[in-house]
């Protein structure tokens, strides 16, 4: 855990952890929930916890289970309060809070049912009022909230108060943000099925609770989490307003600590050790923040920024810029699987051996073609010996229109006598369609058919970048086909799968991605399953002499300064990789990204990251170029 006493963290106004792992933060703040625990119990009085929803909690909810079974701690005395719950959902909803909470905890535990409490969702509008009123006496009738856990949202929403949720408000009724409906659509099966209210307690319900923990992870958080920490209290952020909270901490991972001043520029709160990867960061953000290229910089642009200790240990700007213009140009290259004959000392990847074994997992379908379809082309192009493999079969992902759709036409073949098959498997995907209506889940049969229509549009992507069919893999990881968004649970035949196509193949370098998202996301759990997989065959030969190289994935990219491989794409390039990304028709709009971006279409987004890279290039004096693929080379810890 990093310190939050140091004049590192002089910017911020609500004390910060960080932490090395989701886990290892859980572990802190189960550990305080279960001292206050047995405390009250020796007291003979209870404890009163407010909990939380969605991914990021999970963590801690299965420590708090482990502890229980393992360690003997009693629930038995404890009463519980949930932030929120969607307005018109049973509790019996799959994606209903009081069904997640049954599932994640309460079902685990040896909670009182009487003592569990999440807000009514099926309560009728014209009493809404009264019973968010009697939510907020019940909190109080129990001697209000000794420790209040949180998650927060990208809009920086706590609970569901969203932007414009001023301090003082209490439980209520709310209409949700267009973006956390979108952040929601994964788990409703489409944007479309997300209700659009929700009863949430207020800032001020939270405010009122004696310890408040906020947790977040991954770098999706890390945006939200600077402006919370380090911004003014404002309603257009609602979580700001926690600075007011006399015993509040956030415990965060390194991910989404990864805009907090003390992470991100160091050198403006406080001396730094000027290694060559902090030069490397610190020169890259004052071009930028100077509006200057690199060979541009004065010996003033670094004085006047915080860096003047830089040009004590360095000499002057000159020398400075002259050393990161090269590094920077070397990460450019139109040979991602390296340049044969060429010499490659200056070359993000080396020249030998080809053709090179290579490997692209994607998590999902789509994933490959969006963060790094000029890449699948140009490896491909260049001769070698290309494997893309989907991880999961991304079915969740499928609205069911889509289906729909699909079913409709397997219908006409048969009934057409054109398929050589009869129609029964789709009259039967059609009834339960039917059955299942907008918020039930879907069956084992709807699902293997959003599958197949996601293995299609993958098939028809793959052709436009020109890789074969035969060079695809599907590999249908089993965690993804048992599980749902946000529950999902990485297995040992998860990994074995993973190993078994690794030590098939032997690649010579690994295009993946997953590093430093959310630890329960599909990408998070697909690294985290090659990671393990690439632990146990760690002695192979070829492991020695195979790269990795790490794509950020959908809606997002690599800082410049994280850069070590970057691919750029002629504007002919560039349009073949936005229609293969157009094939992935079921995908057409995405929640990926960050809050400010309101455009949401898939080629849309990649538009914008691809040219903003070469953009930044541009700006750094370097080659005008239409579209840049970026890459971080990682090495995995053995």
């Amino acid at each position: 855990m990093q310190s939050t006493n140091s004049e590192l963290n002089q910017r911020e106004k609500i004390p910060t952890h960080i932490y090395e792992s989701a886990d290892e933060a859980c572990q802190v703040v189960a550990s305080a929930i279960a001292e206050l625990i047995r405390d009250r119990e020796a007291e003979g009085k209870p404890t009163v916890l407010g909990l939380a929803t969605g991914s990021t909690p999970v963590r801690l909810y299965r420590e708090l289970i482990r502890m229980h079974q393992e360690e003997a701690l009693s629930f038995a005395n404890v009463v519980t309060f949930n932030l929120d719950e969607y307005y018109g959902l049973d509790g019996d909803h799959p994606e209903s809070y009081r069904r997640f909470m049954r599932d994640q905890l309460f079902d685990h535990v040896d909670l009182k049912p009487e003592n569990t409490h999440v807000p009514d969702g099926r309560v009728e509008r014209e009493a809404a009022y009264a019973s968010c009123h009697a939510y907020e006496q019940a909190i109080t009738d129990a001697g209000g909230i000794d420790i209040q856990i949180l998650g927060i949202g990208r809009t920086g929403h706590i609970g569901f108060n969203e932007p414009g949720s001023g301090p003082e408000t209490l439980t209520r009724l709310v209409t949700l943000d267009s973006l956390t409906r979108r952040d929601a659509a994964r788990d409703f099966l489409g944007e479309a099925n997300v209700p659009r209210h929700a009863i949430t307690m207020g800032v001020g319900t939270i405010l009122a609770a004696r310890q408040v923990f906020l947790l977040a992870w991954g770098e999706g958080k890390a945006s939200v989490i600077a402006r919370t920490v380090e911004g003014a209290p404002t309603e257009a952020i609602p979580a700001t307003f926690l600075q007011r909270h006399a015993n509040c901490r956030f415990c965060i991972d390194r991910a989404a600590a990864g805009q907090l001043t003390r992470i991100s520029c160091p050198w403006l709160v406080g001396p730094v050790d000027w290694t060559p990867e902090m030069t490397r960061k610190a020169v890259l953000w004052l071009a930028g923040k100077t509006g200057k290229s690199l060979l541009k910089l004065i010996d003033e642009d670094y004085t006047e920024n915080g860096m003047a200790d830089l040009l004590t240990e360095r000499g002057r700007a000159y020398d400075v810029n002259i050393d990161l213009f090269n590094i920077t140009q070397h990460t450019i290259t139109g040979w991602p699987g390296g340049k044969p004959g060429a010499d490659d000392s200056n070359r993000p990847e080396r020249a030998d051996p080809f053709p090179k074994r290579s490997l692209v997992l994607s998590p999902e379908p789509l994933d490959d073609v969006y963060s790094m379809g000029g890449t699948l082309n140009r490896l491909t192009t260049q001769g070698h010996l290309l494997t893309v493999a989907y991880q999961t079969t991304g079915n969740l992902a499928v609205p069911d229109e889509d289906v729909r759709g699909a079913i409709e036409l397997m219908i006409e073949l048969a009934d057409g006598g054109q398929s050589g098959t009869d129609n029964s498997f789709a009259r039967l995907v059609e009834r339960q369609l039917e059955a299942k209506g907008s918020f039930g889940a879907d069956t084992a049969e709807i699902r293997h058919l959003k599958g197949l229509i996601r293995r299609s549009e993958a098939r028809a992507s793959a052709r436009t970048l020109g890789v074969s069919n035969d060079r695809l893999h599907f590999m249908d990881l089993p965690f993804y086909e048992k599980g749902r968004y946000r529950r999902f649970v990485a297995e040992d035949a998860d990994v074995a799968a993973m190993r078994a196509l690794l030590d098939s193949l032997k690649p010579h370098q690994i295009f993946a991605t997953g590093y430093g998202h959310d630890p329960l996301s599909v990408p998070a759990l697909c690294f985290d399953i090659l990671c393990r997989a690439l632990k146990e065959c760690s002695h192979a030969d070829w492991v020695q002499d195979c790269i990795i190289w790490l794509y950020r994935g959908p809606g997002q990219e690599w800082e410049t300064h994280e850069i070590d491989m970057a691919v750029p794409l002629s504007p002919d390039e560039f349009e073949n990789k936005i229609q293969g990304i157009y094939q992935h028709q079921s995908q057409r709009s995405q929640s990926a990204g960050t809050a400010e971006k309101k455009t949401h279409n898939t080629w849309d987004l990649a538009h914008q990251i691809n040219q903003a890279t070469a953009a930044t290039y541009d700006a750094l004096g370097l080659a005008d170029y239409e579209a840049i693929e970026c890459f971080k080379r990682w090495a995995p810890a053995h």
